[in-house]
């Protein structure tokens, strides 16, 4: 296996990570208001992630990281020809940080009020839009060529209304309600009290429409383009969707969170699955098709970064999977007053 297609492998890998983990993130922040009804369910609700959001976003800064140094020319051709919905994701995000670092900073309903609607909004917008730009990507966009040459002049020259198809719209529809489930079944394994109840109700709720609007994005996916092997995996991550409908209602939320992110990870392994060998599918003529042979850098450079992988990426999992255990406990619902002696 050459090192082009070893990278394109690791962009997939660092892609899936991060819609399995800051999935459930993005599903725990639309659901904030849904699923708390007090402020101390609110409070349990962020604390469910407190430790480990920012931790998680990490992966979308190496996944477009290896993008950049990798396959510059797919990195300019993609980020620019989807600037204003990359831009929504980057303020959105940005938005959902500071509403998380802000929120308790004051005693005020309203203030908390403001910054939970900021959080909702900053969680639905990206879990929205990325599924958005993965779905176009498959599809196929039209571009130009600058100069003659390599793939690195091939501009995207879609309008929003491009970008804005059916296919796409169904794309993000279903990222949505995806994270939206991983969510709620997250705050099931992560909770207890009212919090746990409610997500467990509106996980089995959920669950069916998800299920449908997933398995209608996945046979749209595999009738543009069909490799042999995506087809096991699609049907894998339907199953998936179902038995974590079948644990939350046994009352297994770890076993349903595991079967989510299965589901999550399966949608993902389908849509880069779909691309290889190609990275942005030209409409316009696939002369302009980049592909992983004609967008990668060169060797030596490749070879660097793998040798940089290769000692630091060990680390960097070896340290979340320690977060992720340190904090492996659940939230509880009710608050334990302190017990004051009597005095004799």
């Amino acid at each position: 296996m050459d090192l082009p297609t070893i990278w394109f492998l690791a962009v997939a890998v660092l892609w899936t990570g991060y819609l399995v983990l800051e999935g459930f993130d993005f599903g725990v922040g639309m659901l904030l208001r849904v699923l708390g009804r007090s402020e101390e369910d609110r409070e349990v609700t962020l604390g469910a992630i407190g430790p480990v959001w920012d931790g998680n976003e990490v992966w979308l800064i190496a996944a477009v990281g290896a993008m950049f140094a990798a396959f510059p020319a797919w990195y300019a051709a993609t980020f620019s020809g989807f600037y204003l919905p990359v831009l929504l994701v980057l303020l959105a995000l940005i938005v959902r940080g500071v509403g998380l670092e802000y929120r308790p900073k004051r005693d005020d309903a309203a203030w908390r009020l403001r910054w939970d609607v900021c959080i909702g909004v900053g969680s639905l917008v990206p879990a929205f839009v990325w599924g958005m730009v993965l779905a176009n990507l498959v599809r196929g966009l039209p571009t130009i060529r600058t100069a003659p040459g390599n793939g690195a002049n091939t501009v995207v020259t879609a309008s929003l209304g491009d970008l804005a198809n059916g296919y796409a719209l169904l794309g993000g529809a279903v990222t949505t309600a995806l994270f939206l489930l991983h969510g709620a079944v997250f705050l099931a394994l992560k909770t207890d009290g009212p919090v746990r109840r409610r997500a467990r109700r509106f996980a089995v709720r959920a669950v069916l429409p998800v299920l449908l609007l997933t398995v209608a994005f996945l046979t749209a996916t595999l009738a543009l383009r069909d490799p042999a092997w995506t087809t096991p995996v699609a049907w894998a991550s339907g199953l998936a969707l179902a038995l974590a409908g079948i644990a939350v209602l046994l009352g297994r939320e770890g076993w349903a969170f595991t079967a989510t992110a299965l589901a999550v990870g399966g949608l993902s392994v389908v849509l880069f699955g779909q691309l290889h060998p190609e990275l942005l599918v030209s409409t316009t003529d696939p002369a302009h098709t980049l592909t992983v042979a004609n967008a990668a850098s060169a060797p030596y450079t490749l070879t660097v970064m793998s040798w940089v992988a290769v000692v630091f990426l060990p680390l960097v999992l070896l340290y979340q999977s320690w977060s992720y255990w340190v904090f492996r406990k659940r939230l509880g619902g009710e608050r334990v007053e302190p017990q004051v002696p009597a005095p004799r």
